[in-house]
Formats: structure tokens, C-alpha cells, sequence
């Protein structure tokens, strides 16, 4: 064994089974049919092919999700909870109909929460986040106690806080 007589840093033993196949080297193609149909290619072009190898499918995402920040429900005060139903109120009278919404739209920014859905999280039904959501209000409905701005549909449980952000502010009749 004269060309290599170690496989990186462990030396090759006596008996090794391949050890003239280790002896040979690399093979080498000089403008042969394999050369020119696999040309030599670098070994940051070799690197980019195993890249996005994941071994474990969702593993990223996994780790991803245990990074976001999770906050316990907000409680409103008694004051806050009185402006979130006057605007509610207002919203349902410009909003009691089709023609109502189409034909002065009212735009809202409404703050609300949303709990933690992921089982793998220690937040998991205990926290949640606060989300915003802008849009044309559609409805907002006191017996389904749901508000929908765009194609958010939102209870008026998790609502924290609506303002206005566009449209008349005082009722029309």
C-alpha cells in the first residue's frame, strides 16, 4: 500500500478488504465520455445540492414556533369595556345591512387575542398572542357576538380593542 496508507486519520489495517482499490486513488477523466458528460464540479456547487436536505421533515418549523412570545389574556377594565361596546354598537348600526356596508364602508383596526394552538408549546391553552387586523368592517353581529372585518371573523370575547380608521364616525340614519 503505497499511495494511501490511512483513510483520514485512521491508519488503513493489514487485512483491510479493499485496500488495492484504496491504493489506486481517485480515478481520473481526461476528455473521456464521462468527463464530458459529468464535468468536475467545485465544492461550493457540491455543498449547495445537500443543503436543503432536512433529515427530520418540520423539524424547522418546529423550532421556529417554540420562539414565539406568548402573553396570559388581557383583562379589560370597566372603562375599556364600555368604548369597546359603544364602538360595537356604532359598527352594528352602519353594518345592518348589504347596502348599508356598500355604500359607506367603515374601516376598523381591531386588536384581539388569539390562543396558543400549538400542543408542543408550554403556552398551549394557558397563553396566547395579541393580533391586529385592518380591513372594511362586514359586520358585526350582537346575537352571534361576532365582528368581521374582512374575511377576519372575530368574538367579541377575544376582542381587546376596534378603532376607527376610516368612514363617518357618528351613526347615520
Amino acid at each position: 500500500m503505497t499511495k494511501n496508507s490511512s483513510i483520514g486519520q485512521i491508519p488503513v489495517p493489514r487485512d483491510f478488504k479493499y485496500a488495492r482499490v484504496l491504493s489506486q486513488g481517485k480515478p481520473e477523466h481526461d476528455g473521456d465520455y464521462f468527463s464530458v458528460k459529468h464535468p468536475k464540479m467545485s465544492c461550493a456547487k457540491r455543498a449547495k445540492i445537500f443543503a436543503p436536505f432536512a433529515a427530520l421533515r418540520g423539524f424547522d418549523f418546529e423550532i421556529l414556533c417554540k420562539d414565539i412570545r406568548y402573553e396570559p389574556r388581557r383583562e379589560l377594565t370597566e372603562q375599556k369595556f364600555q368604548e369597546l361596546n359603544k364602538i360595537l354598537n356604532l359598527l352594528h348600526s352602519r353594518t345592518e345591512n348589504r347596502h348599508m356596508v356598500l355604500d359607506d364602508p367603515v374601516t376598523a383596526t381591531a386588536e384581539y387575542y388569539i390562543p396558543c394552538s400549538d400542543p408542543h408549546h408550554d403556552s398551549y391553552r394557558t397563553e396566547g398572542q395579541y393580533v391586529y387586523c385592518t380591513g372594511i368592517v362586514q359586520y358585526a353581529d350582537p346575537v352571534m357576538q361576532t365582528l368581521r372585518i374582512g374575511d377576519t371573523v372575530i368574538a367579541f370575547g377575544d376582542l381587546y380593542s376596534v378603532t376607527l380608521v376610516s368612514g363617518n364616525q357618528s351613526p347615520s340614519g
